[in-house]
């Protein structure tokens, strides 16, 4: 069974179509990276997996559950780290894990076995009891990510996760993000072409609500006749009026 199944995924706006016919196919403990620039589609074909917007046409399965006809077991199945953090300012690095694990189930004891174990993978601990409000940027986005793993999801989306983080912090976030390879099925949509190529074991590029392009960083490269994923990013989102003012 893969994690992700989509058939002709469509979402439509008052005549503006934001995702057009998606079909795409990720593996359980694959790590997908899913590019485009703003306003191709991304964001919408997140909110639509993660069942936060119906589609207008088409369907999903996550691990095997329709989007469609089962939302909330398509849901159970997943879960997300917003772009924005979406921690409780005031509540401590523990209490914001225990919280998440009591609202999917867990009672107290367990919650807080769980939130320990949490820490201890996320280099967390020493912040324990520390309130969210005071960590730097790169360690919020951490226990964002924790608070989204704690309810051990078979899907992890991961929308943005270093966006306005300095290189340091993105660089040691993205230890962190590797390190989830294989344990977890991972959906990575991101702006920096270079998160994607270190990261990503398949990226497909949106542009236009539609996927233009998929495959390794490797053989997109081959398929733009490009020597460097940047260029072949560049290429591969051209839109006509461009590619012909070109010629």
């Amino acid at each position: 069974m893969n994690a992700i199944e989509t058939t002709g995924l469509t979402k439509r706006f008052r005549g503006r179509t934001a995702v057009d016919d998606l079909n795409l196919t990720i593996a359980q403990g694959e790590f997908f990276a899913l590019l485009g620039q703003n306003g191709a589609g991304k964001t919408t074909t997140i909110r639509m997996l993660t069942c936060l917007l119906a589609p207008s046409a088409g369907d999903a399965l996550l691990m095997g559950e329709s989007i469609a006809r089962n939302a909330e077991a398509a849901k159970a199945h997943s879960n997300l780290s917003p772009q924005e953090t979406a921690i409780a300012q005031n509540l401590t690095v523990r209490e914001n894990l225990m919280l998440i694990a009591r609202l999917y189930g867990a009672n107290k004891a367990d919650a807080a076995g769980q939130a320990e174990a949490a820490m201890r993978e996320f280099g967390l601990s020493a912040r324990a009891r520390d309130r969210a409000k005071t960590l730097s940027g790169g360690m919020q986005r951490r226990l964002s990510i924790a608070m989204a793993l704690i309810t051990k999801p078979n899907v992890l989306f991961l929308d943005e996760p270093t966006l306005g983080l300095d290189v340091r912090a993105r660089r040691e976030l993205w230890k962190t993000i590797s390190a989830l390879k294989g344990k977890v099925t991972v959906v990575l949509t991101t702006h920096y072409l270079e998160e994607a190529e270190a990261l990503a074991d398949r990226i497909g590029i949106m542009h236009e609500g539609r996927l233009q392009a998929l495959g390794t960083a490797a053989e997109l490269c081959a398929k733009a006749n490009a020597t460097n994923f940047e260029d072949a990013f560049l290429a591969l989102t051209e839109s006509e009026a461009e590619t012909e003012a070109a010629l």
